[in-house]
């Protein structure tokens, strides 16, 4: 019947969409989703009404069809209820996150401050260490002093060092070197800052950037510690 070959054409057409739509990244809108299942619902019943009693349609491959348009439909909900949750998150980590602006953080980085006439630092070993040594760097890069820790467990520690009558505190930096046998340890050097302001990562991240005395920015997921 022409009806039935012009009906069974469009549907062809209509199939194929919807593979594609299927087979993408659900970038259709819920309402293009929905007009598309109406009118799938609409050649289908004229393709039942119109087919030949003695070759009847396989309708299997219809309702294949339209499980898939569902399925599209329903990863769409899915997508838009997940960016509302990540929206909503990123909201309450930010009310959080201020109250966080005053406080000191244990983050990476080798800045080694002189309070009270002694500073402290700490570091992150990969493994147990037989040997652990801290190098206290004068702001041109000078060792000035070598700290003989010993053996350490892996995991984070805490070294203190006072430093000489006399000797220049400005800029210090410190630098730790650990080894296992003849092996090198991987080792992290941590130094504790303030955090002077906190702000929202790079567009379309649900990440906090945490800005600190030093003028630098890390990440929030990069702290270590918090302190008072």
């Amino acid at each position: 019947m022409t009806t039935t070959s012009s009906t069974a054409s469009s549907t062809s057409a209509l199939v194929a969409q919807i593979n594609a739509s299927s087979s993408g990244s659900s970038s259709g809108t819920a309402s293009s989703t929905k007009a598309m299942s109406d009118q799938f619902l609409k050649l289908l019943i004229t393709q039942i009404q119109n087919q030949d009693p003695l070759n009847p349609t396989d309708n299997a491959q219809f309702t294949s069809q339209l499980a898939q348009i569902n399925t599209v439909s329903g990863l769409e909900k899915v997508n838009e209820s997940i960016s509302s949750m990540s929206s909503q998150f990123l909201q309450m980590q930010a009310m959080q996150s201020a109250s966080l602006v005053g406080r000191s953080v244990i983050v990476p980085g080798n800045a080694l401050t002189v309070s009270d006439g002694k500073a402290t630092g700490q570091f992150e070993l990969s493994s147990a260490a037989d040997s652990v040594k801290v190098d206290v760097l004068s702001s041109a890069g000078r060792v000035i002093d070598t700290i003989d820790i010993g053996a350490e467990t892996s995991g984070r520690h805490q070294f203190s060092w006072t430093p000489a009558e006399g000797v220049d505190t400005t800029g210090l930096r410190f630098r730790v070197s650990a080894t296992r046998g003849t092996a090198a340890v991987s080792s992290t050097a941590l130094q504790s800052q303030q955090i002077t302001s906190v702000a929202a990562g790079s567009s379309g991240s649900a990440s906090m950037n945490l800005t600190l005395k030093d003028g630098s920015t890390v990440a929030y997921s990069a702290v270590r510690a918090f302190g008072s």
